[in-house]
């Protein structure tokens, strides 16, 4: 847990030098992304919001997606995974739109991904994403793990840019 925060102390540094601002869109790492970008001292100036998306119903009500707006798409996907991180950016409005989703484990998910999937997004002026593949079913370990791994992506992102 101390890499997030490390993380997302480097993060939080490029937001407030830039004056730029993020929203959270995550499902297995339960809240760890928000957690760590929260952890930071001043974080309000950066983060504008997010929600852990881990049902359609939760994705309906803190979204707004509709079933037809995932035509076409699986839950922890790459597709799936850009949707929402457009989507939350878009929605508040915010500089950047991280997303996460996933199976954190102990088992895999109905859609035939193993424990220790995970597919993550950044979205700023364009859109990039990932996939993580831990081969691990220990479902701490993968949860953190993915979202370290998002957090890397948002760093990397911010810094090409």
């Amino acid at each position: 847990m101390d890499k997030l925060f490390e993380q997302a102390r480097a993060i939080a540094a490029m937001f407030i030098a830039r004056n730029q601002t993020i929203a959270v869109a995550e499902s297995s790492s339960g809240g760890l992304i928000s957690a760590a970008l929260l952890a930071v001292p001043g974080a309000s100036a950066y983060y504008l919001g997010g929600g852990v998306i881990y049902t359609p119903r939760a994705r309906h009500r803190l979204l707004n997606l509709t079933r037809e707006d995932m035509c076409g798409l699986q839950s922890a996907s790459e597709p799936y995974a850009v949707l929402l991180a457009n989507t939350v950016r878009e929605r508040f409005s915010a500089s950047w739109g991280i997303s996460e989703t996933g199976a954190a484990g102990p088992t895999g998910n109905p859609y035939g991904d193993a424990a220790g999937h995970c597919c993550f997004a950044v979205a700023g002026v364009t859109t990039v994403a990932k996939t993580l593949e831990t081969r691990r079913s220990d479902r701490l370990r993968n949860m953190v793990a993915f979202a370290g791994a998002a957090l890397t992506l948002l760093e990397q992102r911010m810094a090409s840019s």
